[in-house]
């Protein structure tokens, strides 16, 4: 059929292969857009030379270039058919107005090429219809299906309105009729379907922009016989009414499904629609759709107007020509997003419509056009990522001709390349900056998605892995960069400390990239195609520092002195932080620097030499500056000098060396510290001798009070300084240096060595602070000792009370002590309070004991207590001086007992030595002098005690049988609370040393008696003898407020009404007084004009002449 024959020879116009193409002069044509780059299967030949003139080469450009693809625009809107897919409307000669302005084309050159473009051959214009597919047409058969084909024409007006002329009334064929069979184009028959697909494509030439496109619907009418339809009615009841509508239809007659009119004018360059099957007549409105894709194209174009050139390349080269037009007129920098502006557009769907080129090809130039713009310009990546998802959807739908295969696998092929190109370069291209590094991203993932393409698959059979590529590119461009990197730093003399400064720049920055790899870059490539680029880097840098710095110091060896070794230590501290970074390496190995520090071992004791001079230098500068005077005072006071903070200061550096070393061989390391640690207490030494000479210096010409002030200030920086050599070993890190030594150094020798050096200076700094508070404490301890004899004359005694007589020296001390506290520091003015505290306690003590009127010394010793309470206040201060502990010493306590004992009255000692002695029957343990059990009980209704004497056991046998005579004597204690008592005795039991009592003795006494202090009940048991005084046995003592019914609270008015208390049974073992013991007693025994004491004491003396403590084993 006709149609067939001109669809196949019009559809290949531009997919043949090269063999089909037609002539083209030798060179062979490629896109204007793509010039062949690094790696290509073939490379463009240059027609030109690199070196002709910019102005000769641009109008060459033009005249070869530009103006054949002007004369292709203007040829395009000449001819142009169809609407634009765009909503903007542009006339001809808005559309000639911007062409002229992108090719930069001059009013009269544009109407030069406007005359040869009128005067060129007009094309042939054609629709290229391809019927698709229809759904849910008409059932014409008595299956209830239809065999349906399609007929296809253009009408012309004339035609058309003949046609209607000639016809009385509507009939449903009119190309049959109306126009010949050659202008007719029919599809295929699809059999028995309502769905049918036919995808054939037609082009069908018209004149008249002002046609009309037509597509009739037929059912295809085939004779059948009366077997079959009678066959067909049994299985379908159903069809019986179509069997009787096609009896009466003529034989052989096709049935009308549905037509389709559209008007050229209405259509734009592009229809792919749905379109509705219209009936001739009223019945059956409803006939389904048929599924039309429509376009206008030119046949036969003049190609005088490009000649050589294909439609294609064509393309390529106005779409490159209106990119840079646009871009050209932008402002703004931010990058290309693939925008054009609206006649742009236009005439790139017109140009491409009418040379049918595909949309692969569309694509493909897209591609071709903007990967090459991204190596000159920004372009946003969503541009290029659209082009290589269109290229890979189109790449399995269409087959491209041989020329753009090759086309398409060189552009991505380059593409691939240019980017390991970048990347290789990435330091420069893309900063590590917020807004550098998104870009890197988008070009390894744009890279990620040419090599997933099945073109980039396709045209490159050789195997290509995009992870080892990057590998390479960034191994290659490491390599580089540091050698350009080596070449700035390269030393212009052959000076060898020049030469350690140069190599300490070029590590740095190594060191730097390093570190922006690590937190950086590397992110982008983990993320993007899974390279760990700081490993790669870290390895590749490892190689190349290590050699450097190996060839480096081989040049220094043995030529080592002070200048050069600072030089080096920027290099040292520079590769330790590199070695560092091998903790984040993804892949461990044997690394070239990992023993980096023996190479500068030479020059270790120099940085140790250059730190300590240093070091002393500024303590020197410091100390001569320093006039010994505050920081700072008010709130929060600073009570040292500047020296002593720059002192601080100064010692920092050295600590910082040990860290900066952090040296790995652990022998060697303990080397370095034991000399840092000596470095540290010379210094520490010779600021105590400077601080000292400028003491004296300042002190010449002062007064006192300055130069206590000084003095003052001078304790406060050493004890400043023995905090800073305490804190010494934390900040050299000793616990961590002994757990790397552990094995290499014994414990013995790490502690004789380290910490002695450190003692050694603690020491003296000890002993000079305790000199000078020494000399501020002689002046005080003078001064109390004055006022402290001040108080014991006798004209004084008298004369004034306690208070008083203390008065001077508590206003004294506070004075003082106000003074050192505002000048010294808390741990100097405690390291002053505790000797002064001490001396104190002493001069108390002394005076006291070396008292010379007995008469007076109680009130004097009452004085003195009142004194020692008044300094233990003073030095406690609220918890903020002394502490209780410090206070509390023992000279403390014993002055304070032999005080407290002197200012007390003969009546209040004797009530003393009876708690002393019921505390030591309650301790008292064991019955070896046997025991008394009482039954006692006090009634406070009638205040009456009363005490029932049990029995007596395990006596001592006093008697020369062996036996003794045993008798309880009973008697209150003390005699000035109980003067009218008297005291009581039992029977005696003859030859008893078990005897049984059981007598009752009461005592009208009150509870005010027995509630006392030293109110007790003395229970003495003795051997009865007629010639002689009665043997001692043993005495006890029980304390009346022991008794049941003295305790508890006086309640007078309810006395009558308190239930009696119940008698407790007691047993109370025998004791024996020790001789001269008791200082209590001595005390009393030296108050001879009293008559009562004397009395006591005597009494008490007997007991103890009748002891056997002294001679019982």
């Amino acid at each position: 059929m006709s149609g067939q024959s001109q669809q196949t020879s019009s559809g290949g116009n531009l997919l043949q292969t090269p063999e089909q193409e037609p002539a083209l002069p030798k060179q062979r044509q490629y896109s204007p857009v793509h010039p062949r780059k690094l790696g290509l299967t073939r490379k463009l030949k240059r027609d030109y030379k690199e070196d002709e003139n910019p102005e000769e080469k641009a109008r060459r450009h033009k005249e070869l270039e530009l103006k054949p693809l002007y004369k292709e625009l203007l040829y395009t809107i000449a001819h142009k058919m169809g609407k634009p897919s765009s909503a903007q409307v542009f006339t001809d000669s808005q559309l000639h107005q911007y062409i002229r302005v992108a090719f930069t084309m001059t009013e009269s050159e544009h109407d030069s090429l406007m005359e040869k473009v009128q005067s060129a051959e007009h094309p042939v214009y054609c629709l290229m219809a391809t019927v698709k597919e229809a759904k849910g047409i008409l059932g014409k058969d008595v299956s209830g299906f239809s065999d349906p084909y399609c007929l296809l024409t253009i009408l012309g007006n004339e035609e058309e309105h003949k046609t209607r002329q000639n016809r009385n009334k509507p009939s449903k064929s009119v190309v049959k009729d109306v126009v010949s069979n050659d202008k007719i184009y029919q599809t295929e028959i699809k059999k028995q379907t309502l769905n049918p697909i036919w995808n054939q494509t037609f082009i069908v030439e018209f004149r008249d922009i002002g046609a009309s496109f037509h597509l009739e619907m037929w059912d295809k009418d085939e004779d059948v016989s009366l077997t079959q339809k009678l066959e067909e009615i049994k299985t379908n009841l159903n069809s019986l009414r179509r069997m009787i509508k096609e009896a009466k239809k003529e034989k052989g007659t096709d049935d009308f499904l549905g037509n389709i009119v559209l008007k050229l004018q209405d259509l734009h360059c592009t229809e792919d629609h749905w379109y509705n099957l219209e009936p001739r007549t009223e019945t059956y409105p409803d006939r389904g759709q048929c599924h039309l894709n429509l376009k206008f194209i030119h046949k036969a174009r003049d190609e005088t107007l490009s000649a050589g050139r294909n439609a294609y390349i064509n393309y390529c080269g106005i779409l490159q020509q209106f990119v840079q037009a646009y871009i050209s007129k932008q402002q703004s920098t931010a990058p290309w997003k693939g925008a054009l502006c609206g006649e742009a557009q236009i005439l790139l769907e017109l140009y491409a419509t009418q040379n049918d080129l595909s949309p692969f090809l569309q694509d493909l130039a897209k591609w071709v056009a903007y990967s090459k713009l991204y190596q000159t310009l920004e372009v946003d990546s969503s541009v290029l990522f659209q082009q290589l998802t269109s290229i890979e959807y189109h790449w399995h739908q269409q087959e491209l001709p041989y020329q753009q295969k090759q086309e398409l696998g060189d552009s991505l092929h380059g593409f691939l390349q240019y980017g390991l190109c970048l990347v290789a370069k990435y330091r420069d291209i893309f900063p590590p900056t917020p807004s550098a590094t998104p870009k890197l991203q988008t070009l390894l993932r744009i890279l990620v998605q040419i090599c997933k393409t099945q073109a980039f698959q396709k045209l490159n059979p050789a195997h290509f892995e995009l992870h080892d590529g990057v590998i390479d590119a960034i191994q290659t461009g490491t390599e580089e960069w540091f050698t350009i990197k080596k070449g700035l730093h390269q030393p212009m003399t052959k000076n060898l400390a020049e030469i350690g400064s140069a190599l300490s720049s070029l590590i740095v920055e190594v060191q730097e990239d390093i570190k922006h790899n690590k937190d950086v870059w590397n992110r982008v490539f983990v993320n993007a195609v899974q390279v760990d680029a700081f490993t790669v880097v870290y390895q590749r840098f490892d190689s190349l520092l290590a050699k450097e710095v190996r060839d480096t110091l081989s040049v220094m060896d043995g030529q080592m002195e002070q200048n050069l070794a600072k030089s080096l230590f920027p290099v040292y501290l520079s590769l330790k932080t590199i070695h560092k970074d091998k903790a984040f390496l993804q892949r461990r190995g044997l690394l070239q620097l990992t023993n980096f520090h023996e190479g500068f071992r030479e020059a270790v004791p120099y940085w140790l030499h250059q730190a300590f001079s240093t070091t002393q230098d500024r303590v020197e500068r410091a100390v001569q500056v320093d006039q010994l005077q505050p920081l700072q005072s008010g709130a929060v006071p600073i009570k040292h000098s500047s020296s002593a903070v720059d002192l601080v200061a100064c010692i920092q550096p050295i600590c910082q060396l040990w860290e900066q070393l952090s040296w790995p061989d652990p022998e060697e390391a303990f080397m370095l510290m034991v000399k840092l640690t000596e470095d540290v207490c010379k210094i520490v030494m010779s600021y105590c001798q400077l601080l000292k000479k400028r003491v004296r210096l300042l002190s010449e010409n002062s007064d006192h009070s300055s130069a206590i002030n000084m003095l003052c200030v001078v304790v406060n920086d050493l004890e400043h300084l023995r905090s800073v050599l305490t804190r010494l070993p934390t900040q050299l890190n000793w616990a961590g240096l002994r757990e790397r030594t552990e094995n290499v150094i014994g414990e013995s020798q790490f502690h004789n060595t380290l910490p002695s050096q450190l003692q050694q200076a603690q020491s003296v700094l000890g002993r000079e602070i305790q000199t000078a508070l020494d000399t501020l404490g002689k002046k005080l301890n003078t001064d109390i000792e004055t006022h402290v004899r001040s108080m014991s004359t006798r004209r004084r005694i008298p004369s004034k009370s306690t208070e008083d007589a203390a008065a001077p020296l508590m206003r004294y001390l506070e004075q003082e002590l106000q003074y050192m506290n505002e000048n010294l520091v808390q741990e100097n003015f405690n390291s002053l309070l505790t000797p002064l505290w001490n001396n104190s306690v002493k001069i108390l003590y002394q005076v006291a004991s070396q008292h010379p009127q007995p008469e007076g010394l109680m009130v004097f010793c009452q004085r003195l207590l009142y004194t020692l309470q008044c300094l233990e206040q003073c030095f406690h201060a609220e918890g903020n001086g002394l502490p209780l502990d410090t206070l509390h010493s023992d000279e403390y306590k014993t002055l304070k007992a032999h005080l407290t004992h002197n200012s007390l009255s003969s009546q209040q000692l004797v009530e003393k030595f009876l708690d002393s002695k019921i505390w030591e029957q309650k301790v008292f343990s064991g019955e070896k002098y046997g025991a008394v059990t009482l039954l006692t009980s006090y009634r406070r209704s009638d205040q009456r005690l009363r005490v029932e004497v049990l029995n007596a056991v395990n006596l001592l046998p006093m008697d020369s049988n062996g036996l003794s005579d045993p008798f309880v004597q009973l008697c209150l204690e003390p005699n000035h609370i109980f003067p009218e008592v008297e005291p009581r005795c039992t029977q005696i039991k003859s030859c008893d040393l078990n005897p049984l009592f059981e007598e009752t003795f009461d005592f009208l006494v009150s509870l005010d008696q027995c509630q006392a202090h030293g109110a007790c009940l003395v229970i003495t048991v003795l051997d009865h003898d007629t010639l002689r005084t009665d043997d001692f046995e043993g005495e006890a003592f029980l304390a009346l407020k022991a008794i049941p019914g003295v305790s508890g609270a006086k309640q007078e008015e309810e006395l009558s009404s308190q239930p009696d208390a119940v008698p407790a049974q007691i047993r109370l073992p025998l004791m024996h007084p020790k001789p001269n013991e008791d200082s209590i007693l001595r005390l009393l025994e030296s108050r001879k004009g009293e008559r009562e004491a004397q009395a006591f004491v005597k009494k008490r003396r007997q007991r103890e002449k009748q002891s056997q403590e002294g001679t019982q084993p």
